[in-house]
């Protein structure tokens, strides 16, 4: 999957040390901004259902699976429903995903964190409510599962990318540079951290 994202194309000075591809470059986060547009309107179709726009949701495997899933007690533990938040949760995923140029490892590693804990730990509830659902509703979502899915593929490549920000603040502070400064893009620091 590495080879797929990196990209030839990428200038020497995007590419973090030891790194041998961008991890910011488009090639690496367009994927992951369209996986998070697709899990949007999934989430967004079962939320609409949960809040009765519509009366009927799709489920090509497990039958009435899906209903029972998003209208269990765990789905509707919060005064929002749960697909709602997780399609609020590809939202900051996409537009985290979308700000910044490719060179935003250095020079916005405020984005990328965003970007990382949007995706890493919010694709972790979405797989832990998909394991509550045979055990506490005993009933399997497609829908749902597909949505974990797509969560769990972005979790890799992001992580690589606030990888990337995470050695380069540490390397701004070991240059004697405001850690604080540089996780927001001050003074153009990323010029002279080597």
């Amino acid at each position: 999957i590495r080879t797929f994202f990196s990209s030839t194309m990428d200038k020497k000075e995007h590419i973090p040390p030891a790194w041998d591809y961008n991890p910011s470059s488009w090639r690496q986060r367009m994927p992951l901004i369209i996986i998070a547009a697709v899990g949007f309107f999934i989430a967004l179709y079962m939320g609409l259902y949960q809040l009765e726009v519509l009366d009927t949701v799709w489920d090509p495997f497990f039958g009435d699976g899906t209903q029972k899933v998003l209208t269990s007690s765990i789905s509707k533990a919060l005064p929002v429903p749960d697909a709602i938040l997780g399609a609020f949760g590809y939202v900051l995923d996409a537009v985290t995903g979308v700000i910044g140029g490719v060179a935003r490892w250095k020079k916005m590693p405020w984005i990328v964190v965003v970007f990382g804990i949007a995706i890493g730990p919010l694709g972790l509830i979405s797989v832990l409510l998909v394991i509550l659902q045979p055990v506490l509703v005993g009933a399997w979502c497609t829908l749902c599962l597909v949505t974990a899915i797509l969560s769990v593929v972005m979790i890799s490549p992001a992580l690589d990318e606030m990888l990337a920000s995470l050695q380069y603040l540490q390397r701004a502070k070991k240059s004697g540079y405001s850690f604080w400064r540089a996780f927001w893009g001050k003074d153009e620091i990323y010029l002279h951290v080597k």
